[in-house]
């Protein structure tokens, strides 16, 4: 039996802001945005290469502070090259952080919810 992990749910204050900020200078791909009432809207998007994405919106009953995702980590190719996407996007990085289980690079969201980004170490 398989088991995937498709979707994680993002805490935020501002849907519009934080979908403008995930695709417009993260680079995520938005999949669906749909306000289904006045007290429910759904917003999902995905990063590129990635079979599980991310979901905010208002009226989902996520039982998490804004800002409280603390611990999603995403495997990248190249640590630097996603480094300075980032940050030629207006994304606050960090340096490259070199490590002996990878190279990480991490990013916060306007309301805090943070990020590492891995690029896995080479194998020998």
């Amino acid at each position: 039996m398989d088991w995937k992990i498709e979707l994680i749910f993002v805490p935020v204050s501002d849907v519009d802001r934080a979908r403008d900020f995930y695709v417009d200078q993260v680079g995520f791909h938005l999949d669906y945005d749909q306000r289904v009432s006045d007290e429910l809207r759904f917003v999902q998007l995905t990063p590129p290469g990635s079979a599980c994405s991310i979901a905010f919106g208002t009226g989902l009953g996520i039982d998490m502070p804004v800002g409280g995702q603390r611990g999603i980590q995403v495997v990248i190719p190249d640590a630097d090259a996603a480094r300075e996407h980032l940050v030629a996007n207006g994304v606050d990085a960090s340096p490259v952080e070199d490590l002996s289980w990878g190279r990480f690079v991490t990013f916060s969201d306007p309301d805090g919810n943070r990020w590492a980004l891995q690029q896995l170490p080479q194998r020998g």
